[in-house]
């Protein structure tokens, strides 16, 4: 049996008026963003389904039409502690318009009162200036179809819209209007239009954060289809924790009424304390531990979680000096209250969360997320963090290419070879054939174009790396890993 309306609880919510126009299908919209607009309508709050844009005319569209735009979403995790399951059968969406085939569908939607908020999802490719007339069926890039749409609005007499980019760029929103503002300039647009533009539209910097890994494959997904009685090939499994932290005034707040069902919607005027507590605690944690984990013998995170000496290790990093390093002032209860929500998340035991893609663009992630704690730690304690620099060690190991093929490297751990996919591999490669550890060591932290600084400057760091290192290619990673647990 498949997912259709007849096993959809209350019929009704499929007859409400859209409201929102939201460009992407991916899971994470649908996942987190819509998952908030179908609970609220459910609670009979905003009352409102969405419109989505699909960029591609590869037949998705036709995935959600068979299932009359309905799709189950199955959270799973930790929350405080307990396992939680539940299956939610979203009627959030309204309708699926391919840009491609669909494109005058979607200006009409312009002309629609009722339509207030736009979302997008489109990667970070996606929200990037490119120069092209709106005036196209459609436009190649998301900010000109954004313009073009917002453009017919205007000509409408209609009122402007909350847009919400969701895009993983810091000041997305406030990037997002900057590159409209571009487009008017290269159309030529009216200065009444761009007025409008700027003054009756709210682009909205946003957050947002949960785990949304899709659809499960194999025996996991028959197991589930069983559990629930029918097919779905929407399906998508969340986590428990969701956040979708949105910058915003009381007129925002007003619009955004579905902020009213879930407390995982926050609309502040800043939004900065949720950004640095996701960019430190949780990815700066991931990226600190991946090297580490991976080379230790743990293929996902959870594995690693489940190690007791290893556990131990994440809960001390993070807390004793992540958090005391983290370059924003955030009161220490709420650092501790996110701590053990990103624990309980670490060990989610549904998600498959594999350590080796972690590692995905290894040195722009630590750089980026890092390497601000190092240097503020530094600030704060001028001493060396004892942990982080055993995370930095192994990412070094990690990044030990052994051969090159095709322009692709690998490194090796044990008799087995596995991929480094980072656009400094090649510079890695050079390093470590041609030079010692502590050669490597010194090479590496002294580069100003990979940090932005020369990290050998930091008293003790360079000296404290290269023992570790070294530890860890006599000895072992988790050895390594497991020995400072003793002093802790």
């Amino acid at each position: 049996m498949k997912l259709n309306q007849s096993l959809l609880s209350d019929p009704s919510l499929t007859q409400l008026p859209e409201k929102v126009l939201q460009f992407g299908t991916g899971v994470l919209l649908r996942g987190l963003c819509d998952y908030f607009i179908d609970k609220a309508n459910k609670e009979g709050i905003f009352n409102g389904r969405i419109v989505v844009v699909k960029s591609t005319d590869s037949g998705g569209a036709d995935a959600f039409a068979v299932q009359d735009n309905l799709y189950t979403i199955c959270v799973r995790g930790i929350d405080k502690g307990v396992a939680k399951e539940e299956n939610i059968i979203s009627a959030a969406i309204s309708r699926v318009l391919s840009a491609q085939s669909q494109w005058a569908d979607i200006l009409a939607t312009a002309k629609k009162p009722e339509i207030s908020i736009v979302i997008s999802n489109t990667t970070e490719v996606g929200l990037q200036y490119v120069e092209e007339s709106i005036s196209q069926s459609p436009p190649l890039s998301f900010p000109a179809k954004l313009t073009a749409w917002l453009y017919e609005r205007f000509q409408a007499g209609l009122s402007g819209v909350v847009i919400i980019p969701t895009e993983l760029i810091v000041g997305n929103g406030d990037k997002l209007k900057e590159i409209v503002l571009q487009l008017c300039a290269f159309n030529q647009l009216s200065d009444g239009f761009v007025q409008w533009v700027t003054k009756d539209n709210s682009f909205c910097n946003s957050l947002v954060d949960r785990i949304v890994p899709g659809k499960p494959k194999g025996e996991s997904l028959k197991e589930l289809e069983a559990k629930l009685g029918y097919q779905d090939n929407l399906l998508t499994i969340a986590e428990v924790y969701r956040l979708w932290a949105i910058e915003g005034d009381e007129k925002v707040k007003d619009v955004l009424s579905f902020h009213e069902a879930d407390q995982g919607v926050k609309i502040e005027k800043n939004i900065e304390q949720y950004r640095e507590l996701k960019l430190r605690m949780l990815n700066g944690t991931h990226t600190l531990m991946c090297g580490m984990a991976y080379l230790s013998g743990f293929e996902t995170v959870k594995e690693a979680l489940a190690d007791e000496l290893t556990e131990k290790f994440i809960t001390i990093l993070m807390t004793t000096e992540i958090v005391p390093a983290i370059p924003y002032k955030i009161q220490a209860k709420v650092c501790q209250r996110y701590g053990r929500e990103v624990l309980d998340r670490f060990r989610n035991p549904y998600l498959e969360h594999q350590w080796i893609s972690i590692t995905l663009q290894y040195t722009m992630k630590m750089r980026m997320r890092n390497i601000p704690l190092l240097l503020n730690y530094y600030k704060e304690f001028n001493t060396v963090p004892q942990y982080f620099a055993r995370g930095f060690a192994a990412y070094l190991l990690f990044m030990k290419a052994v051969k090159e093929e095709n322009g692709k490297y690998f490194g090796k751990k044990g008799d087995e070879y596995y991929p480094i996919q980072c656009d400094a591999a090649a510079y890695f490669y050079q390093v470590w054939q041609n030079h010692s550890a502590d050669e490597v060591v010194q090479q590496v932290l002294a580069n100003k174009e990979l940090w932005g600084s020369d990290l050998t400057q930091l008293s003790g760091f360079a000296e404290n790396v290269s023992t570790h290192l070294s530890n860890m290619m006599m000895i072992g990673v988790r050895e390594v890993a497991s020995a400072l647990n003793v002093y802790a």
